[in-house]
This record gives structure tokens, C-alpha cells and sequence, in this order.
């Protein structure tokens, strides 16, 4: 992903999502935003993003896209690894990032309020590919450490709370509200080994469910706040995503439910 930024690669494909920035109500500019979000994390998203003179409801439909559709290299393996097809999980979050979006500019413009003043963000620049490499290492390394320690720490609470007797009468269930929590809070990329632990005991049709619902809206905190930083409306991103999420999540669910006949 650093070396994609720092050779500007992403500017060459750019152009494939300039016509989507129109029906989006952003401007052309923003394409390499998206871009960017898509192939690589939503810091490079706004990097690309902050320069551009966007209001309220621009920076709050820009996040409620790359919100459902980030990252999906690595959030795609993580499915994958879960059980969910990259067909279905590109189609899902590229299709519904769009039309979820899309539906948010029908939103009184009115309505769109910006709760934190926008802030100027530095994205780090390196003097050459040596030094960018030797920070992507480091932070790596640091991004690795923070994961495990989160997440052992979140399986030994999950184990502890497994020991009560009320709960390991209902496992499933706990497995289920578990499952939906972390990835929720923490995203799928720092919730995927609570995700990938948990969600093996479950029924597909429940797995299905939780995995169309949180490609739809996770880590509803963090990533709302990036962009509020920059005038986004919080309690818009946050519901908008919400009701997708539960929305499509059931009709879809329901819909696989028929076709495939499993429970």
C-alpha cells in the first residue's frame, strides 16, 4: 500500500470511478480518494481527500462509501478466510457502498451538520523508497503487536465470559452478539481473530447474516471519526450505515436462505 501511495500508482486508474464521483455529488477530484479507499485504507482515502474544498454532506457521503467499501484487498482475505467468497464480498461492498451512498444525497442538505471543525491532515512523506520501506516495517511491526495484544486480551474476556453457566447454556448466541460487537468496534481487519474464532461454531445462515451486516457497517467509531475530523455529520454516517446494514443483511440472508435451504 506504501509503495502504491508513494509511486502515485492509483492516480492511473482513478479515472474508472470519476463517473460514480456524479451521482455521488462529489467532485471529480475525489475519484483518487475513492480509489485509494478501495484498494488501499481510508488514511490514504482522506489524505487524497483533505486538499479538496468539500461541505458537510460531500465529506459525509464520502464516508458512508468508503466506510462500506475500504480496504478490500486485505478485508477480502479475512472474509475469505471466514468463509465468504471474494465474488461475493467484492460485489456486496463495491454495489452497496454505492447505492447506500447514493441514497444518503436524497438527505435535506439542511440536515447535514458538522460537528467538530475540519482539521488539516499531513499524510508522512519519505525522501526516498528506503525510508518508506523502513517505515512500513516499523509500523508494521507496531500495527502487528497492538493486534495481538487487543486480541488475546478480547479472547481471554471472551473465555472468561464463557465460564458462567447462563452463558454456556446459550453459546451460540454469545458467539453471535460477540461476533457482531467486535466487528462493529473494531472493524474486520483488527476484529478479524475474534471474527475468524467465533464465527466457526456458527449456522450459516447466522455467519452469512454477520458477515453481510458488518461488510455493510464496521468499525462504526473509528472510521466515522476520521472523517467527522474533516466535517462529516456523525449521526448521519452512523445511520444511514446502521439501517443498511440490519436492511440488506436480512433481505439477503432471507433471499440465500431460499435459494441455498440452508439454516
Amino acid at each position: 500500500a506504501d509503495i502504491l501511495y508513494y509511486y502515485n500508482l492509483l492516480s492511473y486508474i482513478a479515472f474508472l470511478v470519476e463517473p460514480f464521483t456524479s451521482l455521488l455529488g462529489l467532485p471529480p477530484e475525489a475519484s483518487l480518494a475513492i480509489i485509494s479507499g478501495m484498494f488501499l485504507n481510508l488514511y490514504a482515502a482522506v489524505a487524497f481527500a483533505a486538499p479538496l474544498d468539500m461541505d458537510a454532506q460531500q465529506w459525509t457521503i464520502l464516508a458512508i462509501f468508503l466506510g462500506v467499501c475500504h480496504s478490500l484487498v486485505v478485508e477480502g482475505v479475512i472474509m475469505k478466510k471466514i468463509g465468504i467468497s471474494n465474488r461475493y464480498s467484492y460485489t456486496l461492498r463495491i454495489l452497496g457502498g454505492l447505492f447506500i451512498a447514493y441514497t444518503a444525497t436524497f438527505i435535506p442538505t439542511s440536515l447535514y451538520t458538522s460537528s467538530i471543525s475540519t482539521s488539516e491532515f499531513s499524510q508522512e512523506t519519505y525522501t526516498s523508497i528506503y525510508d518508506l520501506l523502513a517505515s512500513s516495517l516499523y509500523n508494521a511491526s507496531l500495527l502487528t503487536l497492538k493486534i495481538i495484544l487487543l486480541i488475546t486480551l478480547l479472547i481471554f474476556m471472551m473465555d472468561y465470559i464463557k465460564q458462567s453457566k447462563y452463558v454456556q447454556n446459550s453459546a451460540k448466541n454469545v458467539s453471535k452478539g460477540f461476533s457482531l460487537f467486535a466487528g462493529l468496534i473494531l472493524g474486520i481487519t483488527y476484529g478479524a481473530g475474534i471474527l475468524i474464532k467465533e464465527t466457526n461454531s456458527l449456522k450459516k445462515r447466522d455467519l452469512f447474516f454477520i458477515t453481510t451486516f458488518l461488510m455493510i457497517c464496521h468499525a462504526i467509531i473509528e472510521d466515522t471519526l476520521l472523517f467527522v475530523i474533516f466535517g462529516a455529520d456523525l449521526t448521519i454516517i452512523i445511520m444511514v450505515r446502521l439501517i443498511w446494514g440490519i436492511t440488506l443483511a436480512y433481505l439477503l440472508t432471507e433471499i440465500y436462505t431460499r435459494r441455498s435451504g440452508f439454516n
